[in-house]
């Protein structure tokens, strides 16, 4: 589905209950790639490439120049679409086995988006990636510093999954996974390693692609169930395989707070 076509069929959604606006005042100057990024259009480093490709306009004049600021009041179009600062909006999906985790999929599979599209008329971005037989916990905003902030290694976000194999782990196995193994792109281990009657259960404070599983084929083997079921504190409870609901308060704060990010106030 095009983001065009999503937004057409997001009118009149319900505004969800823990938005919150950008608390920037009518005088203050922002980066114009922030700005784009806070409008939740796309990421500030994709946000450059549009301003160096002639593709932005503010007020009516085209803006190629790095480091040019605007004002919230300015009009700001990208590719011919006029952008405004939205709200803040915060999303916590359980995703099903066989989704996508993109915003659009060129051949038409099931998206993480197509499980919340009637979740908020706002532009909302996976945090991250699970691969499409990965399940479990994923977040959805348009706060793009929290976002990259999750997604920076330098912050360490825990992530805990369930992992079944086709070959039942021994105990000397799972006990090298929690000293560490030499993966082909660095070293890798699991910061705790329970046992499960199915398999295990392994936390890490990583991000690499499709890391979990390539500690697993890494002894000959391979998963056949993937599930995270905590990512940074938050956890899967009452919220079913496909479903999803907004964070709460505490939550978006807790979360701010992990990356060293300024909470926000809820109250204004």
């Amino acid at each position: 589905m095009s983001r065009r076509k999503r937004r057409s069929n997001q009118r009149n959604r319900k505004e969800a209950p823990h938005a919150v606006d950008q608390n920037y005042s009518e005088d203050e100057d922002i980066r114009l790639n922030k700005y784009i990024a806070h409008c939740g259009f796309c990421s500030r480093r994709k946000a450059d490439d549009y301003i160096a490709a002639g593709k932005v306009k503010v007020n009516d004049e085209v803006v190629t120049q790095m480091g040019v600021k605007v004002q919230r009041t300015d009009r700001v179009v990208v590719e011919g679409e006029q952008l405004n600062l939205e709200k803040l909006v915060y999303i916590l999906l359980n995703k099903p086995k066989d989704t996508i985790t993109t915003t659009d999929d060129p051949r038409n599979r099931d998206t993480v988006m197509d499980k919340v599209e009637d979740a908020t008329g706002k532009r909302v971005y996976p945090v991250g990636r699970l691969d499409r037989h990965t399940m479990g916990l994923l977040l959805l905003t348009n706060d793009g510093d929290l976002a990259n902030r999750l997604m920076h290694p330098s912050y360490e976000v825990r992530k805990t999954y369930e992992v079944e194999t086709e070959r039942k782990l021994k105990d000397n196995e799972l006990q090298e996974l929690q000293e560490g193994i030499e993966l082909e792109d660095g070293f890798a281990k699991a910061h705790s390693i329970a046992r499960t009657p199915n398999g295990f259960v392994l936390t890490i404070f990583e991000g690499r692609n499709r890391l979990v599983r390539r500690m697993v084929e890494y002894f000959g083997t391979e998963a056949t169930k993937l599930k995270r079921i905590d990512y940074a504190g938050l956890n899967l409870n009452n919220v079913k395989m496909g479903q999803w609901r907004y964070l709460e308060e505490r939550e978006i704060n807790a979360l701010r707070k992990l990356v060293k990010l300024e909470p926000l106030n809820f109250k204004k």
